[in-house]
This record gives C-alpha cells, sequence and structure tokens, in this order.
C-alpha cells in the first residue's frame, strides 16, 4: 500500500494517513496543551507531514496551538485550515459566513492565529446557504493569488456544486466524513474526485472514535463529549451498533492487528487518491494509526 499520494493537482506530496488536530482544542473531553505538542512533534519526526484543523476548534485556539506545535518546521508541515463557521466571544455559535469580504477576514485571522505566511489548503468548512458556490470559490481565488492561500477545498457538499466550483478556481480537496459507517461519498463524490484530479480526504475515518472499540457505553464519554448528543451514540443506538464493532474485532482479530488499524487500512483500499485524518491527543494512538499502512486486506 502507498504511504503517501499527491494532493489534487499541486505539487505537494501528502501522507495518506494525516493527523485530525480538532480534540486537541474542544468537543472530546479534557485536553492538554503540553500532551497536544508532543504528540504533533512526534508526528513530524514520524514523518506525518498532513495536518488538519480550522478556525472554529476553540474558537481560534486550535489554529494557535498548531502556530506553537510547527514553529520552525513549516517546511516539514503541509497544513488544511477551514473558514465559515461563525463562533462568538464566549464560543457561541453564530452561524455559516461565505460572504466574500468575510473570507477575507477569516484568512488573514487564521494567518496571525497560525504565525505562518501562507496557507497551504483552505476550505469552505460549510457553505452559507445566502452565498453563491461561485461567489464562495470566487474570494478563495482571490487569496490565491495573493499569496496568502496555496491551494483550496471544499467540506461537505455534493457532486453538482463540485462541479460548479471547481469551473471557477481548480479544487484540490474534498473533505467529507467517511468509514466503515459513513459511505455516503461513495455514491458520487469518488467519481467526481477522480474524474477531476481532487484528492478526496475522510474525516472522523474512526467513527469519531467508536471504531477502535475504546467505547462500551454513554457512560464512557466525559461530561461535555459533544457525542454525547450525536444520534449514533443515543443508549438505543449504541446497543446496535456496538454489533458493528464486534465484526470489526472479529477480522482486526483473524489478521493479528487493532480495530483501528483495520478500519483505517479499509479507507485506504478503496482508491489510492484516498487520505484519511483520524484525530488524537495522544501518541500511542497516533503510533497505532499508522501501523494500518502494514495491513494487508483481499
Amino acid at each position: 500500500m502507498k504511504n503517501s499520494t499527491t494532493l489534487g493537482k499541486s505539487n505537494l506530496t501528502i501522507n495518506r494517513i494525516g493527523l485530525g488536530c480538532m480534540g486537541m482544542s474542544e468537543f472530546y473531553g479534557a485536553f492538554n496543551e503540553n500532551e497536544s505538542i508532543n504528540t504533533l512533534h512526534k508526528a513530524i519526526d514520524l514523518g506525518v507531514n498532513f495536518f488538519d484543523t480550522a478556525d472554529m476548534y476553540g474558537s481560534g485556539a486550535n489554529e494557535k496551538l498548531i502556530g506553537k506545535g510547527c514553529k520552525g518546521r513549516w517546511n516539514e508541515v503541509v497544513l488544511a485550515t477551514r473558514f465559515a463557521v461563525m463562533r462568538g466571544p464566549n464560543g457561541e455559535w453564530l452561524g455559516l459566513n461565505g460572504q466574500p469580504a468575510y473570507i477575507k477576514k477569516a484568512c488573514e485571522q487564521s494567518l496571525l492565529n497560525l504565525g505562518t505566511e501562507a496557507i497551504d489548503l483552505y476550505y469552505m468548512h460549510r457553505q452559507d446557504p445566502t452565498q453563491e458556490i461561485e461567489t464562495i470559490v470566487g474570494a478563495m481565488a482571490e487569496l490565491v493569488q495573493q499569496g496568502k492561500v496555496k491551494y483550496i477545498g471544499l467540506s461537505e457538499v455534493n457532486a453538482e456544486t463540485i462541479r460548479r466550483a471547481h469551473k471557477v478556481h481548480p479544487i484540490t480537496a474534498i473533505q467529507s466524513e467517511y468509514s466503515l459507517w459513513s459511505r455516503e461519498p461513495e455514491q458520487e463524490i469518488f467519481e467526481v474526485c477522480n474524474e477531476l484530479g481532487i484528492t478526496f480526504v475522510s474525516y472522523s475515518p474512526l467513527g469519531r472514535g467508536f471504531l477502535t472499540g475504546a467505547y462500551k457505553s454513554r457512560a464512557d464519554f466525559e461530561a461535555g463529549d459533544f457525542r454525547l448528543n450525536n444520534p449514533r451514540f443515543t443508549e438505543d443506538a449504541f446497543k446496535e451498533n456496538i454489533k458493528f464493532v464486534e465484526v470489526i474485532d472479529q477480522m482486526a482479530q483473524s489478521k493479528g492487528v487493532t480495530k483501528a488499524q483495520l478500519a483505517l487500512s479499509w479507507i485506504l483500499n478503496q482508491n489510492e487518491r484516498i487520505t484519511a485524518i483520524p484525530g488524537t491527543r495522544k501518541i500511542n494512538r497516533l503510533e497505532e494509526n499508522l501501523g494500518a499502512y502494514n495491513v494487508v486486506l483481499t
């Protein structure tokens, strides 16, 4: 299995297993900045070069954390961040914004948070329903022309939106949820990505940790963990979904690998251009995830 791929039609080579950084600042219970920075450093040391963040994670705190962790090592990193989801000063949700003036302002703030001169891959996090995709991508293209952004991507969009966007400016990456239990992108998105030479980036490739078998019931989540409000983690859903994890466990045991490694390997085997960004704050989980490259599937 190939460990790396080219990001879209760019000149950037990225790992097929990158690192999702969201949980280092919010959403998944308690977090520790030093632990997260140590994990970032270890990831770079192990050759991981594709890091994923967003301006809304921790209301800018996650970008600042990545900036601190990557300082002096930007030449070893391909960084993706995103705009569109607005947060207030106390973290409150203020909706989506895809207006050109806002996109410019959001990019400037992200560059400031990260402490870098250009963003390698800049995503639209979600589409503002009041703005046409051509308007949004046009504003993103201006950032490329100004040298503030190298390549652009979209997250959670349909095939028609990708085609429309691509006519305005080349789209380099599409990011959507994709895993053994979230397979919607197979219906149309893979086809358009292959046709246009776009890299597909899988987020939540381990089902927000569920497919690793680490969670047996709702009691295993810390108070404040956003998964407690997710429909897949209700009491009834848990009982049904755990049966699925048992099947993964049986196959993983038969191969002498972990459930996480099996789930990640399955994704990478779907298409040579696919990448995955499992999130973790812990070095041992990072190392375990990278073991997926060695899993052989028929």
